[in-house]
């Protein structure tokens, strides 16, 4: 018998690994079908047997029955998910374009499984009279929510349709994101020579040198490859402006070239599906759906918070513009300001005004010290110990795991941090699991993943918005690992949308913080720690240049809204609609957005922030209103504070309802004047 068929596939037993962790040395690509057959059908069984009970439905017997149910399809599914993103193949893809439609299919079955609905329906109708408390009454609610966003009280004509629209929705986003990568790994820029490497600092010098290296390229060479850690700091101080608008355009056009990953028929055919599906729900557009189970409730009320910075940061752009326009005329350019010259120019900018270039912030700036930053924050805030552990096999050479200890010395979780970028692994950051907390089957620790794609050096050093980066996803990783609830459904990130990015955001803050930078940020030649003159010089740059980052987040935002609530899909020119859009809301042409439709991984990779790329402005709306608690208490690591932090947002997971939770934090609902001011609009509006 094959091994891939054979009940001795790894993928399904109970790995007696270090901490349960996936036995990634006996994994291949082939092993993935047969134990996707086994633990899908299994799943599917142990829901029939909760369905089929004569017993009167009662919490136990049915919702904590179905939160217990599927975990070895679980383990299966994180495995497959976490690789075909951090360490893909044409093997794995293959796999992958294979099981998305099955894997929506198998949603679908559990989801209208009329019989099982029908238990959990009489529960919630019943739920005043069952006397279930807290995280039990939040189960019930959110389990039986989830089953009526996936059609369980659709007719069954209608509900037979949904099924097929969402399998052919996994299959296309499946397709977008493939695509995305296609276009990622297949651009080179080779640097022949100083000329092409005019400007570019040694950081990046040795990042490009890395990148040829690991593509075999003989010594000396230099290659620019489309990861975002590379793109924008080439954008910055390439002196060549033909190489950074060759480079611009590389960023901004995957996914929109005619052929095989042409994504844009793929968009058309997503939207007209998702409108499908709103209307197969009753709404009227995809927004109004999708909005239904987030804290803004409506597109209007999405609208009204983005049209609160749109204008304001347009109009702070323009001012900064007439700088960057001075400074190139100084210097004998006669073109336009384009897209590709305006982090060019803003460096120069912030140079003559602040006195700061990166290049003597970097030197401070080692992802090694600021791993220490990150954990030596987690552990003043909430008492948590990161240990590194060696010798353990895990999926890629340049990943690291650390054990996750409390104040007692008792293990919470294993993290492990994959920072590098390389061809095979999906562009961007995030945050991911491998195992999610929960006590419902006895103690189950947390295992966490944070992704980053930083350019690897000798030591690999960061700019500042790579701090910011490594911190925010490190909150996110911090909502799983200290996530203390019972249901599994309940556990870490499974939050709203426009919630879960608070906790990432949050966590930002304490990447500027003196007693964080002076501990850390420490010079990776001398050791000296970074300078009190270096560090003011930090801080009055801090709302630099922040006009044209709020432009580029906020016009993908608005346009991600217009598209998800445009009320026919079916006449969708992507091309057409984006350029449209672009210029009703007056997008400038030399600021451009962060994502164009086609490569907007967060819309059409799958459906979580489809009519939802506004979240991380609703969320800094109640990072920067959270972050101000520590400040008020005149400590940014006030126990108290910290401690409510812990109790109702870190560790409550989707236990209680989000607004509530946050009131129990900070006192009352968060308030706007907090976000103005730290993107310096507040005067403004």
């Amino acid at each position: 018998m094959n091994n891939a068929q054979s009940p001795a596939n790894p993928l399904l037993q109970e790995w007696a690994t270090p901490y349960g962790l996936p036995p990634f040395d006996l994994i291949a690509p082939d092993l993935f079908e047969p134990a996707f057959d086994i633990a899908l059908a299994a799943h599917l069984a142990e829901l029939d047997a909760i369905a089929a009970q004569t017993a009167a439905p009662d919490f136990e017997n049915t919702l904590a029955a179905f939160d217990r149910a599927g975990r070895q399809l679980r383990q299966v599914d994180l495995l497959f998910n976490n690789l075909t993103a951090s360490e893909t193949s044409p093997d794995l893809q293959a796999v992958e374009l294979r099981m998305a439609p099955r894997i929506a299919a198998h949603c679908n079955a559990i989801y209208m499984n009329t019989r099982l609905f029908a238990r959990i329906d009489a529960l919630y109708r019943e739920k005043a009279a069952l006397g279930l408390q807290g995280e039990q009454l939040r189960l019930l609610d959110r389990v039986h929510l989830d089953f009526v966003r996936a059609g369980a009280k659709l007719a069954p004509a209608a509900a037979s349709e949904y099924g097929e629209v969402m399998e052919k929705l996994a299959d296309l986003t499946t397709r977008f994101s493939q695509n995305v990568l296609a276009d990622e790994a297949g651009f080179t820029l080779v640097l022949n020579g100083e000329a092409d490497l005019a400007g570019l600092p040694a950081f990046l010098r040795e990042a490009t040198r890395a990148a040829a290296q690991t593509r075999g390229m003989a010594p000396g060479s230099h290659l620019v490859q489309l990861s975002m850690s590379v793109v924008v700091p080439f954008l910055t101080f390439s002196a060549r402006r033909d190489l950074r608008e060759q480079v611009y355009l590389a960023w901004a056009q995957r996914g929109a070239h005619a052929g095989a990953h042409d994504n844009r028929p793929l968009i058309a055919e997503i939207m007209q599906l998702r409108e499908r599906q709103a209307q197969l729900h009753g709404y009227a557009s995809y927004a109004d759906y999708a909005l239904l189970d987030r804290m803004a409730g409506t597109p209007a009320a999405v609208s009204q918070l983005l049209e609160q910075v749109w204008e304001p940061a347009k109009a702070a752009a323009a001012a900064d513009r007439q700088l960057l326009q001075e400074i190139a005329a100084s210097e004998g350019a006669t073109a336009p300001i384009a897209a590709w010259d305006w982090r060019y120019y803003a460096e120069k900018v912030r140079a003559a005004r602040y006195d700061l270039d990166d290049n003597l912030l970097k030197p401070y700036f080692t992802l090694d010290n600021m791993v220490g930053a990150m954990f030596d924050c987690a552990q003043r805030l909430f008492g948590v110990r990161f240990v590194e552990q060696q010798g353990i096999a895990l999926y890629h050479a340049d990943v690291r795991i650390w054990e996750v200890r409390n104040r007692d010395d008792s293990l919470i979780g294993i993290f492990l941090g994959d920072n590098y970028a390389r061809p095979s692994k999906q562009g961007g950051a995030w945050m991911s699991i491998y195992r999610s907390q929960s006590r419902i089957a006895g103690e189950v620790l947390p295992i966490v993943v944070n992704n980053n794609n930083f350019a690897k050096g000798s030591p690999t050093l960061l700019g500042f918005e790579d701090v910011r980066t490594l911190f925010h996803e490190f909150g996110h990783g911090l909502h799983g690992l200290l996530s203390n609830v019972t249901y599994e459904r309940l556990a870490g990130t499974q939050v709203l949308k426009d919630y879960v990015e608070l906790p990432s955001q949050l966590f930002e803050h304490w990447a500027l913080e003196d007693a964080v930078l002076k501990r850390h940020a420490l010079h990776h030649e001398t050791g000296e720690a970074i300078p009190d003159a270096l560090l003011e010089k930090l801080r009055a740059a801090r709302r630099f240049n922040q006009a044209y980052e709020t432009v580029q987040y906020v016009g993908p935002a608005l346009i991600d809204m217009a598209l998800h609530a445009r009320p026919n899909q079916a006449d969708l020119d992507v091309g057409a609609f984006e350029a449209a859009e672009c210029a009703r809301l007056g997008i400038p042409d030399d600021i451009g957005q962060r994502h164009r439709l086609t490569h907007f991984r967060h819309l059409f990779s799958g459906d979580s922030y489809a009519a939802g790329y506004y979240v991380y402005m609703w969320a800094e709306v109640l990072d920067a209103d959270g972050y101000a608690a520590f400040m008020e208490a005149g400590d940014p690591f006030d126990p108290a504070v910290a401690a409510r932090l812990y109790q109702y947002v870190y560790s409550s997971g989707n236990s209680r309802d989000v607004a509530d939770a946050y009131r129990a934090f900070r006192g009352r609902d968060a308030r706007v004047e907090a976000m103005l001011e730290k993107r310096g609009l507040l005067v403004a509006t």
